[in-house]
Parts: structure tokens; C-alpha cells; sequence
């Protein structure tokens, strides 16, 4: 997977492409991250990457020149582009979209707004895909850019050690992850559960399966609608219904 993040604040993205399972994934090659400093991409000798909004109103909004500028280039230099605009307007993120650009054979481009937004130009002028990681708003799109290539990136074969760990995740079968538990066995009075002791791995494999499901069913009953499920397992979440509606 290759990446290049555009933003005004590099040093917001670098320590987090350095770290875990980032900095691994780079070094063994599987991913590729270009951080480009809009301000290089600047027309003048001040280097301003912002103006006043047209119309009036508070703040200053990113101008389309510099940013024109270094998707050109990138476009130029590396190939095929996909464009993506971390916006609270956009499409929502998911693990469908994370799956879908840890495979694509295109570059990635993260286009980082900051201020007021960027220049509509850029949207009318260029194909780009504005996609939103939740309904809320943050300084800029550094972090929101991060949370999308973190998440695609895990999913790329070879990234995590243990290929085992993106089948049992949150998300992965449209079920919500099972409780996991590691030594002591006994803490502060809580204790783990005995079945995770008993050796039994058919057991154990039918617990946590009903234990996601249960967690499933209690937080997002939602993601139910897509799970695949086997008959008595349906059945399993329709006789727990009646007792999770009456603890809510």
C-alpha cells in the first residue's frame, strides 16, 4: 500500500509513522508513506498556504494553488492517484473502505484541511473522494488520515505477525470481539473464566462465539443483520434477547 499524507503540520503525523505497527510495516516494505509540507508547494515568498474566506467570515481557508500543486507532482512522479479528503461530510469509514485501500493498487493521497476548510476549487477541480472517520469535528485531517491507513495498513498479509489475530478482531466476522483474559488467574477478586482453563478448545471456540455474540447483541445489534450466522446460532441470540432487554 502507498501513501502520501498532504498537511501543514508534518510533525503531527510523524511521530505515529514511526511507532508499532506503522514503522514495522514500512520497514519491511509492505507499506509506503510520503509526508508532504504544503507550505514547499507555496506560490510566494511568504509561503502562505491561506486566505480569508470570500463573502466574509471568521477564519482562513486553505488556498487550491499549493495543493494543486503537490497532487500534480505526486501524480506526476508516482502514477495513479486516489484522492482522499478527511471531511466530516464525507462517506463513513469501515472496515469495508479500511479493506478496500489496504488492496488498492493506486497511491493514496490524504489531502489534510485545517481552519475553515479548503478551497471548494479543489473538490470541482480534482476527483476527490471526501470520506469522514465519525460525526464530529477535529483540528484538522491529520489524525482522521492516520485512523484510515492504520486501519487499512493491519490488514495488508504479512503486516501482522499472526494472520490468526484480523480474523478474531472487532469488525471481522461483523461481530464485536469476545472478552479476552491473560494471567493471574484471579485479580482483586475477579476471576477468569473457568471454561478458558478447562483445555477444552471445542468449548472454548463455542464460548467466545457466543460471547461476541452477546457483546454484539448488548453494544451494536446492528452489525447482527450482517453476520453470518449458523441456525443455532440464531437461535442462541433470540433466546438472549429477552434477557439483554431486560438489563437495559
Amino acid at each position: 500500500m502507498k501513501c502520501d499524507i498532504i498537511t501543514l503540520f508534518p510533525g503531527m503525523v510523524a511521530p505515529a509513522l514511526h511507532e508499532s505497527i506503522l514503522k514495522r510495516a514500512q520497514e519491511r516494505r509492505f507499506l509506503e508513506i510520503g509526508v508532504h509540507r504544503l507550505r514547499d508547494y507555496a506560490t510566494d515568498k511568504h509561503q502562505t498556504t491561506d486566505d480569508v474566506p470570500y463573502g466574509g467570515g471568521p477564519g482562513m481557508v486553505l488556498k487550491p494553488e499549493p495543493i494543486f500543486a503537490v497532487v500534480e507532482k505526486i501524480h506526476r512522479e508516482q502514477g495513479e492517484t486516489r484522492i482522499i479528503m478527511p471531511s466530516p461530510q464525507g462517506k463513513r469509514f469501515d472496515q469495508k473502505m479500511a479493506s478496500a485501500f489496504s488492496k488498492e493498487e493506486r497511491r493514496l493521497v490524504f489531502i489534510c484541511g485545517h481552519y475553515e476548510g479548503i478551497d471548494a476549487r479543489v473538490k470541482e477541480g480534482m476527483p476527490v473522494e471526501e470520506v469522514s472517520i465519525g460525526d464530529y469535528i477535529l483540528t484538522g485531517g491529520e489524525l482522521a488520515a492516520l485512523v484510515m491507513i492504520d486501519a487499512a495498513a493491519r490488514l495488508i498479509p504479512g503486516v501482522l505477525g499472526e494472520p490468526a489475530s484480523l480474523e478474531e478482531e472487532s469488525f471481522a466476522s461483523s461481530l464485536l470481539e469476545y472478552p479476552q483474559y491473560t494471567r493471574p488467574v484471579e485479580f482483586r477478586g475477579l476471576r477468569v473464566p473457568d471454561i478458558l482453563l478447562s483445555g477444552n478448545h471445542k468449548s472454548i471456540r463455542t464460548w467466545r462465539k457466543q460471547q461476541a455474540l452477546l457483546n454484539t447483541l448488548r453494544k451494536r445489534p446492528d452489525l447482527l443483520a450482517d453476520a453470518s450466522l449458523t441456525e443455532d446460532e440464531k437461535e442462541w441470540v433470540d433466546r438472549q434477547c429477552d434477557t439483554v432487554k431486560s438489563h437495559s
